[in-house]
């Protein structure tokens, strides 16, 4: 893989659908794992991606939906995704669904292949149950993936300690991880976790819902499959073929896709940001970082040995980029924050170490200890925290690595030269000499080497502005809530049944707090297609507008995202029920869903969106801005700002 593979999964697991920060509760793995009832022979080679004997398998083989995992025993996001799997197997058994394990131990994570290869060792010595067990112990004790524990947990798993030492020297057990390492190569899985559910691409440790919604679809597609005479055992090769046609196949990209970013980027150095080395360095180097994130603290090393070697020709910038799903990120940035204001850049730099050196433990009972080492008023930082003293410092760092792109962390910018994540010394070396040789041609040319930075900021590029939509303006019969003449309107393109729309409403509740009368949200139905109880629900919801105004809309719109995922939820029951409690028409709202009295006002939201290419959920157009999914506060700011600034 390239040197940039350890970021790019990263991203997968994180923008896929930020599934951790669901927190889903690890409950009877190993009992579930023990149910493993492997049975039926195999013989789906020719499915998308092929399964076939040589891979471990839980559920029966004519299981009517194939969860492929592509896995990796040393990746945090794995292991958080277990419970989620395990979650699965106890509400469909083995009958509906099957879980097929492929490797894919990524190169920065140095017992990721050692342990894939013991637990094919494990597979072999001892079959499915053996396999699925071990892994469970293996996610369980992430930290302590040695030879000495492999043999351990073998055995404990129920594989013969002699079989197991014997398969461990056996080649194709070897030759296995590296045949499904291609695999995830040819069919574009680069990060992991990565799942193909009969085929459909699921990336990241996503949440239990997201799940649900891929295999309830396909349960139904292939339910239908069967009916109409497929062979239940031949229902993964149909179903994973088809969806493999209604999704173009990667290609490998061309010479000129896999260059590199070559731009050189504007990035500001502002009064108040940590700098570390001299302020006329020819170098300076922009990390946005978070202390929580383990590649941050993996590139620490990588950085010390650019200063050591560059020593008073680079300096070191740091920005925060508190990651959402990192809970200890931001009272950890806050710290470092009060550590400058009380100390200056060395003192940010002391906590930087002493916070990176402690990660993960970043608990208050660390932080504190860090502040007692440090000198440094405990009680301070924790009222920062709760009075959220320093939001526009770390709003503001946080926009600006949105605006240039900078996902992700760590994330650095070498004399505005792009560099993503946590890269090895030798990349870093390629760039920075590169921009030397530049800084140097402009001092030779008489430009004090104080003034190089800036210099070479003149002519980088600024940050492309946000993307725009041309939405028609809503119609009166629109639910809505704000001020009637606010300058900025927000239409927001939602569904019911969609877990992201639900997570979303605590950040727009802030922002209709944040800027009162000035802006106004209007909502747009768009229930997505694969989402059965979405319709009905967008329906139900007009009724209560039509019934009641918009005062009622969104207080069914509330309840209605209160129930989503209990079992009444939004079908027609739940529906109902929310309706009596809202004190309705009853007899009108049941005779409005029985015609589909609104049907026609959802469709035609929808069709706006179809026309300005908006198919996602929630999607909101700000003004003429758009913004694609559940963004956190700081992502909706910046264009409310902008769109308050133009309409002045």
């Amino acid at each position: 893989m390239n040197k940039g593979t350890a970021i790019v999964g990263f991203f997968l697991c994180f923008l896929a659908g930020m599934g951790l920060m669901w927190g889903i509760e690890h409950k009877q793995g190993p009992e579930i794992e023990a149910e493993s009832s492997a049975t039926g022979a195999l013989n789906h080679e020719q499915g998308n991606p092929p399964v076939t004997a040589a891979d471990p398998m839980w559920g029966n083989a004519d299981a009517l939906v194939t969860i492929v995992e592509i896995s990796d025993f040393q990746c945090p996001f794995c292991s958080r995704v277990v419970a989620t799997i395990n979650q699965i197997k106890e509400s469909y058994g083995p009958t509906k669904v099957r879980v097929i394990w492929k490797n894919n131990p990524l190169p920065f994570h140095k017992d990721a292949r050692p342990a894939a290869e013991a637990a094919m060792a494990v597979f072999a010595a001892g079959g499915n149950d053996a396999f699925w067990k071990f892994r469970e112990l293996a996610f369980r004790n992430q930290k302590q993936l040695t030879p000495d524990n492999f043999k351990k947990w073998a055995t404990e798993a129920g594989a013969d300690a002699a079989k197991f030492e014997a398969e461990l020297k056996n080649p194709k057990n070897k030759a296995k991880v590296e045949a499904d390492i291609a695999l995830a190569r040819k069919i574009g899985a680069t990060g992991t976790p990565a799942f193909r559910i009969n085929g459909v691409t699921l990336s990241g440790a996503q949440p239990l819902p997201k799940f649900k919604e891929v295999i309830d679809n396909e349960l139904a597609e292939a339910k239908k499959l069967v009916q109409a005479g497929t062979p239940k055992a031949e229902v993964y090769i149909k179903r994973s073929q088809a969806n493999a046609k209604a999704t173009p196949e990667r290609k490998e990209p061309d010479k000129r896709q896999q260059q590199e970013d070559t731009t050189v980027w504007k990035v500001p150095v502002l009064p108040d940001d940590p700098i570390k080395g001299p302020k006329d360095a020819l170098i300076t180097i922009v990390e946005w970082s978070d202390f929580q994130c383990p590649y941050c603290k993996k590139v620490e090393d990588t950085l010390k040995q650019v200063m050591d070697t560059y020593k008073d020709d680079v300096r070191l910038v740091w920005k925060d980029n508190v990651l959402p799903f990192h809970k200890r990120a931001k009272p950890a940035a806050t710290l470092g924050r009060v550590a400058y204001d009380a100390k200056g850049d060395k003192g940010f730099w002391d906590a930087h170490q002493a916070m990176y050196e402690s990660a993960p433990k970043l608990e208050d009972e660390d932080l504190e200890a860090i502040c007692k080492k440090l000198g440094l008023n405990w009680n301070q930082v924790k009222k920062a925290v709760e009075d959220d003293k320093y939001s526009k410092k770390l709003g503001d760092s946080m926009a600006l690595a949105s605006d240039l792109q900078a996902r992700g962390t760590p994330h650095f910018f070498v004399n505005g030269i792009r560099v993503k994540g946590a890269q090895p010394f030798p990349k870093f070396k390629e760039v920075i000499d590169a921009q030397l040789a530049k800084a140097k041609a402009l001092v030779a040319k008489g430009t004090p080497k104080a003034n190089v930075y800036e210099e070479i900021m003149k002519e980088a590029k600024g940050p492309p502005p946000p993307p725009t939509k041309d939405v028609e303006p809503p119609p009166k019969d629109s639910p809505s809530k704000g001020a009637a003449n606010a300058k900025v309107i927000i239409q927001e393109f939602s569904d019911f049944q969609c877990p992201y729309c639900k997570r979303v409403n605590p950040t727009l509740a802030q922002v209709m707090k944040e800027y009162g009368d000035k802006v106004k949200i209007v909502w747009r139905h768009l229930p997505l297609p694969f989402h059965k109880d979405a319709p009905l629900a967008a329906e139900a919801a007009h009724e209560a507008f039509a019934q009641k105004g918009s005062a009622a809309f969104w207080k069914f719109h509330d309840k209605a995202f209160d129930t989503q995922g209990t079992p009444d939820g939004i079908k027609r029951e739940g529906l109902e029920k929310i309706a009596q409690e809202l004190g309705l028409d009853m007899a009108k709202f049941k005779a409005a869903l029985d015609s589909h009295k609104h049907k026609a006002r959802v469709e035609a939201d929808a069709e706006v969106a179809k026309k300005a290419g908006i198919s996602g959920t929630p999607g909101f157009v700000v003004g003429k801005y758009f913004i694609s999914g559940a963004q956190p506060f700081d992502a909706f700011k910046k264009v409310i700002d902008l769109s308050l600034k133009e309409a002045k």
